[in-house]
């Protein structure tokens, strides 16, 4: 009897520990695009055991094709040409990405977007990848559930005025109207520096920023305000670019870096190294000129990474040799920034730290092994 009546006594715990077990399985579901959704921020798509049950990697396979959020209207980094097709750093990342899953640069779906919509197309799914001159924050990485992948491009918040205007530093800015956009750190960073420095002037904020760059240019401000490497690509669009100058003092520093929706590991991995093969290319000296020079070579850290030995690019469930079929299509990250950003480009801008490291700059990538 004695017996009986434990066995009785324990049934109900058994059962509630059972039913606790299948609901911390069901509480998430996830939707068509591949991603695990509760309330209005991407969840983890991450299974007890730390390992991805349903990655977004997934979806863009069967899809056979990437959804790339970009600006379209920045030379240098995403801008549409008159016949249709994008160019700039920022397309050539998600050409990369599509050359290492399909081996087709092209299996691109190209959506752009503007300062404040690209945050919601990422959380809510609409696109894959956000690339699209997005610095890199704290809050962005956290609150704003987002999952940055290695910074393609070192920056820094720069002010554009005109030549006659006379103004050389921030200090004469006292009093003087700027114009910038909302929903950028742009707008912040110039709030925070002149409060810093005690100046008084007028901010002219828009929320789309070829309204900003028209406003300006239409002599209702005195300046403008935005990355630095955004002036310069903006300044080339202006009616007469010599007319106008860019300040030495920088306002902030500032990483640009693709995005991907928090919560997904898998997917945000599979970023994290297509970018770092891009770097990691250039270290290597391999380049889509040279790259079958290397078919036969004997050096472990080349054959790893261009996956004629081991089995580096199946641990992401891209092919072993992932890294080739960028560099084949797209080049080096050195060829990337060449072609859009390079002296033989209207931009002009030198690379400075964004050089490789051993070069005096900021870029390079962990092993491949």
């Amino acid at each position: 009897m004695r017996k009986s009546t434990l066995i009785l006594a324990l049934l109900p715990l058994i059962f509630t520990l059972g039913g606790c077990s299948v609901d911390s399985g069901e509480t998430n579901t996830t939707n068509p695009q591949g991603n695990t959704n509760q309330g209005n921020k991407p969840q983890s798509n991450n299974s007890p055991t730390g390992q991805a049950t349903s990655s977004r990697l997934n979806t863009i396979k069967s899809r056979g094709q990437i959804i790339c959020g970009v600006s379209g209207e920045l030379p240098g980094f995403s801008f549409v040409g008159s016949d249709g097709k994008y160019s700039g750093l920022d397309v050539d990342v998600c050409r990369a990405i599509a050359s290492a899953l399909f081996d087709n640069p092209d299996a691109v779906e190209y959506r752009n977007l503007n300062a404040k919509e690209r945050f919601t197309a990422v959380q809510t799914g609409e696109v894959d990848i956000l690339s699209r001159n997005t610095t890199w924050t704290i809050s962005r990485d956290t609150s704003v559930g987002l999952a940055f992948a290695p910074v393609v491009f070192y920056d820094g918040q720069g002010i554009m005025v005109r030549k006659s205007s006379n103004i050389k530093t921030l200090k004469d800015l006292q009093n003087k109207a700027v114009c910038t956009q909302t929903g950028t750190t742009n707008e912040q960073n110039l709030a925070d520096q002149m409060r810093s420095r005690g100046i008084t002037y007028k901010s002219v904020v828009f929320e789309d920023i070829n309204t900003a760059y028209a406003t300006y240019t239409q002599g209702r401000c005195d300046a403008v305000t935005s990355d630095n490497s955004q002036l310069v690509s903006r300044r080339t669009t202006l009616p007469k670019p010599d007319e106008h100058v860019i300040l030495k003092e920088l306002l902030s520093r500032e990483p640009l870096a693709p995005a991907v929706a928090d919560g997904d590991s898998k997917w945000a991995d599979t970023v994290k190294w297509i970018v770092y093969a891009l770097i990691k290319a250039e270290e290597l000296g391999i380049n889509s000129q040279n790259l079958g020079q290397f078919a036969n070579t004997n050096d472990p850290d080349i054959k790893r990474f261009l996956g004629t030995e081991g089995n580096l690019g199946e641990g992401m469930g891209l092919p072993k040799d992932f890294a080739a079929k960028i560099i084949k299509h797209v080049g080096n990250y050195g060829e990337i920034y060449d072609r859009n950003l390079g002296a033989k480009t209207k931009l002009n801008i030198p690379r400075g730290i964004n050089q490789l490291s051993t070069k005096g700059g900021l870029m390079y990538s962990p092993p491949f092994r």
